[in-house]
């Protein structure tokens, strides 16, 4: 396999710290794609918008544009109209994401935040697995969204559950410690992928 064509996955629960993850290795020079801000771009309006705002309601649009914060109100819920939601949506990002990368030179990178939930790791040739410790996880999107614990809670329930221990195929980044130590632990690993796929 060319390295070119090398797409690695990085996942974890919210406020795991992938963004974080994903922004360092970018600094290295990786390309690296994010499912979230590429998702943003397609509800700037166009058919994506348009199968949304019927599935749901024209309640979660803010001047014919997907209200992200009104949407995530809606769905997060009620676990049938987020899996309805992700229907919809993971095709799109998806299809957009691997085209942007086609033709990048060295292993690409993308955030996916619900790559278990949707099954989609085997689209992938790796996986990143970022674990942290939920309380961290809860603080830490508690001060990023300005959200209170209950509903980053609801949030993480209705998310994959990253207590289990059944990581052994995937590279595994533990986020705890220093920053500094975060970024060894993300070098180390960018190393294993890179030797691995050499040649």
């Amino acid at each position: 396999m060319k390295q070119n064509n090398i797409k690695i996955a990085v996942t974890g629960g919210i406020g795991s710290g992938k963004t974080t993850v994903c922004n360092f290795i970018k600094e290295l020079g990786f390309n690296v794609y994010s499912c979230d801000e590429i998702y943003a771009e397609l509800l700037n309006g166009g058919m994506l918008t348009d199968e949304i705002s019927s599935a749901f309601g024209n309640e979660i649009l803010t001047d014919s544009k997907i209200d992200r914060q009104k949407l995530g109100q809606c769905v997060f819920n009620d676990g049938s109209k987020l899996k309805k939601l992700n229907e919809i949506t993971h095709k799109a990002i998806f299809n957009e994401m691997f085209k942007r990368a086609e033709n990048v030179s060295g292993p690409a990178f993308f955030e996916v935040p619900l790559l278990f939930e949707g099954g989609y790791e085997n689209l992938f040739d790796g996986v990143i697995v970022v674990l942290r410790d939920e309380d961290a996880r809860i603080n830490s999107v508690v001060l990023r969204d300005n959200l209170v614990a209950e509903d980053v809670k609801k949030r993480i329930a209705c998310q994959y559950n990253y207590s289990f221990d059944g990581f052994a195929e995937y590279y595994v980044i533990h986020n705890y410690g220093t920053i500094n130590n975060l970024f060894q632990k993300i070098k180390d690993i960018l190393l294993k992928i890179t030797d691995k796929n050499c040649g």
